[in-house]
């Protein structure tokens, strides 16, 4: 199961939701404290669940694929 995940990348830290878990959501300093804390978010937010039935491995792993987009301003 492939899950998307959106980044935010803020002042001080990213922000990473998972639409595909409704109130998952983390952040952290580096992008790579923030996917370690949304994959600890998403086991807490499963625990209990079957996972089978869901189609989710037990073992979860986060792959990554960013897609930047740059944002212009525009003057007056």
């Amino acid at each position: 199961m492939g899950v998307r995940f959106i980044v935010v990348v803020e002042d001080g830290g990213y922000v990473v939701d998972c639409p595909a878990l409704p109130g998952c959501v983390s952040e952290g300093k580096t992008l790579e404290e923030s996917l370690e804390n949304i994959r600890e978010a998403m086991s807490l937010h499963l625990e209990g669940e079957d996972l089978k039935e869901l189609g989710i491995s037990p073992d979860l792993s986060v792959l990554v694929n960013l897609e930047l987009e740059y944002a212009t301003a525009q003057s007056s």
